[in-house]
């Protein structure tokens, strides 16, 4: 199933996607409360994506919309928290322009990023004033649909509810200032993340995985022109079941919780600048970003402008 966050006029509502159309998940369960978006969903327990399912193939009458009539939106507006994992190595090398150290294969390595700086298919990202050289990075995410602690890599799927597409656009000359330091990412990674434009429930995905990675090919457009055109999702060095346990371990995990997988390599702006595609630059207001995953979708986003432009700002890299 294809289980979203949508917006008819009356607010977020979690919907399901059944051909072209929305179908009202608060109506589709007959529950109490509104579920405005797919983590309320989850934190239904009692197997709820399953619920769903049942719902829909009884044939139970509840309010759908045709998807060009309704705005989608993240599928968790506010997750509790985004992970964000790095595990290309083409990504994380610079293309093998750099040795990694040790520690980066052996342990599943993540930030985290923003919680409330989260943006949907089709919304304007604003482009922060302080930097010249803000990135796109195509990421493959996951939602998770139970909470639990100290979870085995072997068991991980059964806590992941499904799998969208994750844009962590990133403030490069910001990042690079304060990882200098030996901090961060933090200011770099502040502004944006877009998710979308769907979940794509873990049942649904399963033929894409193999030994606990999404074989999905993955691609990057700017503006229409191809940035990346078969980038291969399944090439992770860790998988998502060292994600789920590494993020567990001595912690928690709950409805709702992003993880990131890192960029897929080759999906981000420096690395289509190395690559010699013509048209490749850092992003700018008016650019329109396409990511899209086999098997799940396509995540677009404009650029806004800047929110104001002070030549003077004190914390703007030299």
């Amino acid at each position: 199933m294809k289980l979203l966050t949508y917006d008819s006029g009356s607010g977020p509502r979690c919907g399901v996607l059944s051909e072209d159309l929305v179908i009202d998940v608060t109506a589709l369960l007959g529950v109490e409360r509104t579920l405005c978006d797919l983590q309320a969903l989850l934190e239904l327990g009692d197997s709820p994506i399953e619920r769903v399912r049942e719902a829909l193939a009884s044939d139970i009458a509840a309010p759908a919309v045709p998807l060009p009539m309704v705005r989608l939106r993240a599928p968790v507006l506010q997750p509790p928290t985004v992970r964000d994992f790095f595990s290309y190595e083409g990504h994380a090398s610079g293309q093998g322009a750099r040795e990694l150290h040790e520690a980066w294969y052996r342990l599943p390595i993540f930030y985290f990023s923003n919680t409330l700086r989260i943006f949907g298919h089709e919304d304007v990202v604003p482009v922060p004033s302080a930097t010249d050289r803000l990135d796109f990075e195509l990421e493959l995410g996951c939602v998770i649909g139970r909470e639990g602690s100290d979870i085995a890599a072997a068991d991980a799927l059964d806590y992941i509810a499904g799998f969208c597409i994750f844009n962590d656009f990133s403030a490069r000359d910001l990042q690079f200032d304060e990882m200098a330091v030996g901090l961060g990412p933090a200011k770099g990674k502040d502004s944006a993340t877009a998710l979308g434009p769907w979940l794509v429930t873990t049942d649904e995905m399963a033929p894409y995985l193999r030994n606990g990675r999404l074989q999905v090919n993955c691609a990057a457009r700017v503006n229409g022109d191809v940035w990346l055109a078969e980038g291969d999702g399944g090439a992770a060095h860790h998988n998502w079941g060292d994600f789920v346990e590494r993020a567990s371990r001595d912690s928690r995990i709950v409805p709702g919780d992003v993880l990131g997988s890192g960029t897929v390599s080759g999906g981000s702006v420096p690395e289509a600048i190395a690559r010699g595609i013509d048209s490749a630059r850092y992003l700018q207001p008016g650019d329109v970003v396409e990511l899209e995953v086999e098997g799940i979708g396509t995540l677009r986003n404009t650029l806004g402008p800047k929110a104001f432009v002070d030549p003077d700002y004190r914390y703007k890299p030299k």
